[in-house]
């Protein structure tokens, strides 16, 4: 038997053109090993829109199809074009993770027929998706899909900042920006365990918030004394650790530089080197997609490099993504829930208005794609 499905695809043709356009598939009954689920909610997150908009002129978005098939096409630079070499012409499903409900499954994973589950695997702004078991997490009874929808990304990065922190011997680390959703879920984890954490945010109102979550480090980069207040604050948490989801222009640098100047303080004497404290910058995603600058006055005890979920997971022991994926479960609905300003169908995603305000990536501005 096969089941009828609807997928929002992506796809970047040889005349420079992006199309954004709702396919029919046809997905077979599940094998062992197995689940068909009806997606109920998916997430937009900043690591679904380059897959999802690529390097398109979206100020060009035009609309065209039905209001049941609609189809958006935006002009991608040619100067971009050499870049999506390996993409051109291929029309790719969209969407890392989501949540819904089992309505069929292999012969061995019967018993989660009518569970909610909660998925990582990609493909999920669709009406249903067919995943490996071992890709999906049965929520705890009585879960709505909204609450699980967001379970993989956010939380698995967020805890997998501390296990990087740990393996590497650092005791502290700086955060930007960090009034993001996945900003609160690290806020909540290292205050519950005792983590010390520096929190760069980019307004007073953000600064307010993560203090009533139990931030007790926040530094506003909008403000005058923003660089000697960072100082500060790894100086009383003792951070050489740091993520950085901006990734243009000069966050990381201006980090290492501030980690340099409170190691510098301990120094019994001049060394043209530098001190001797070892600093680790990680840049994990690209909410500005300019050039990385580095203006380096942080000695030469440092590494930059990047972090990315998906080839971290492969690199933990299995036992220690086991814990991390039981303990999203346990606290789905406080250390890890998400908070949503607009849920869209399918159909209302490709709209030239939401398709922008998707792609902004403003803080506190999330979107969840309700099938």
């Amino acid at each position: 038997m096969s089941h009828d499905s609807l997928e929002l695809r992506s796809t970047i043709t040889a005349d420079a053109q992006l199309r954004l356009e709702l396919v029919p598939v046809t997905l077979p009954d599940p094998g062992p090993g197995q689940l068909l689920v009806r997606i109920e909610a998916a997430p937009v997150n900043p690591s679904d829109l380059g897959l999802l908009f690529g390097p398109a002129d979206l100020s060009a978005l035009e609309q065209g199809g039905t209001a049941e098939a609609p189809v958006l096409t935006a002009p991608v630079p040619q100067g971009a074009m050499a870049a999506m070499r390996a993409r051109i012409d291929q029309s790719m499903p969209v969407g890392n993770e989501g949540a819904g409900t089992v309505i069929a499954a292999g012969p061995d994973q019967t018993d989660l027929i009518g569970r909610r589950v909660a998925m990582m695997g990609g493909a999920m702004y669709a009406t249903h998706r067919l995943i490996d078991a071992r890709e999906a997490l049965p929520l705890p009874e009585g879960a709505d899909a909204e609450a699980g929808a967001a379970l993989f990304v956010n939380p698995l990065t967020a805890l997998g900042f501390v296990e990087t922190m740990r393996a590497q011997g650092h005791t502290a680390m700086v955060h930007a920006p960090a009034a993001s959703n996945l900003g609160q879920m690290l806020v909540r984890i290292c205050r519950d365990d005792g983590i010390g954490l520096v929190n760069i945010v980019r307004s007073a109102e953000q600064a307010a918030m993560l203090r009533d979550l139990g931030a007790t480090h926040v530094v506003d980069s909008s403000t005058d004394s923003f660089r000697a207040d960072l100082e500060q604050a790894i100086a009383e948490t003792g951070a050489t650790l740091s993520f950085d989801a901006i990734g243009g222009g000069e966050t990381t640098s201006i980090i290492l530089n501030a980690m340099e100047a409170v190691a510098a303080r301990s120094m019994d004497r001049y060394d043209r080197y530098g001190s001797g404290t070892f600093k680790q910058g990680y840049i994990y995603g690209a909410l500005d997609t300019g050039p990385s600058v580095l203006r380096r006055g942080f000695g030469f005890s440092w590494q930059i490099g990047g972090w990315l979920l998906f080839q971290q997971l492969q690199r933990l022991d299995p036992a220690v993504v086991e814990a991390m994926r039981a303990r999203v479960a346990r606290e789905m609905t406080t250390t890890f829930a998400s908070a949503y300003t607009a849920r869209v169908s399918l159909a209302e995603a490709l709209s030239p208005d939401t398709a922008r305000a998707m792609n902004r990536k403003a803080t506190g501005a999330k979107y969840l794609i309700r099938p």
